[in-house]
């Protein structure tokens, strides 16, 4: 299995958000999953690929070039593509991956998480999406969610299109329970 994780690169925040990163990071090696992520060597990014590598698991960075020339990238990662760009370095994280799991992040992680949604949505990409609301830190994106839902913006059904955890242990049973998509979303996309 293949996971692709959206995560802050930011080391200016609490400590409870460093350590789901690195939970998630021992839970995923434990359970023989890789992870795909954006190649940070900061924030989350870096707590959870430094615990992948610590527990023996396999993660790949996905950077564009510019942000390897400014050093952004994780020192021991070991398994790399560099891309053009952040709308090929988002196609690619796509690309054989399983789940898309969000940790708490900011405007970057909102973007990559909103797309996928997105294309759930349109139907161009089916698999499961975990929002993982750390102490309730997606509380706001969640309501303006449920706000598109209840003013017509979105079908109810499109509230299904992701499952929403508090900590990073009930990520797997949330990618197993996930309720099934298929790419013929299209047709009730509108609403």
């Amino acid at each position: 299995m293949q996971v692709c994780v959206y995560c802050a690169s930011s080391e200016s925040i609490r400590e409870v958000y460093f350590q789901q990163a690195e939970l998630l990071g021992q839970i995923f090696s434990q359970e023989n999953i890789q992870v795909v992520y954006g190649g940070g060597g900061s924030g989350l990014m870096g707590r959870l690929a430094s615990s992948m590598i610590a527990s023996g698991g396999k993660i790949k960075g996905i950077m564009p070039h510019f942000m390897k020339e400014i050093e952004w990238a994780h020192k021991h990662v070991t398994e790399w593509e560099f891309v053009s760009d952040m709308h090929e370095r988002k196609r690619t994280f796509l690309e054989n991956t399983d789940a898309v799991v969000a940790l708490p992040g900011g405007v970057g992680t909102f973007e990559e998480l909103l797309e996928v949604i997105t294309w759930k949505k349109l139907g161009l990409f089916v698999k499961p999406i975990v929002i993982v609301n750390v102490e309730g830190y997606y509380d706001p994106l969640i309501l303006m969610l449920q706000k598109c839902i209840d003013e017509g913006f979105m079908s109810p059904i499109h509230g299904t299109m992701y499952e929403i955890v508090e900590d990073v242990k009930d990520v797997l049973p949330a990618i197993e329970r996930s309720a099934p998509w298929n790419e013929d979303a299209i047709r009730f996309a509108k609403g």
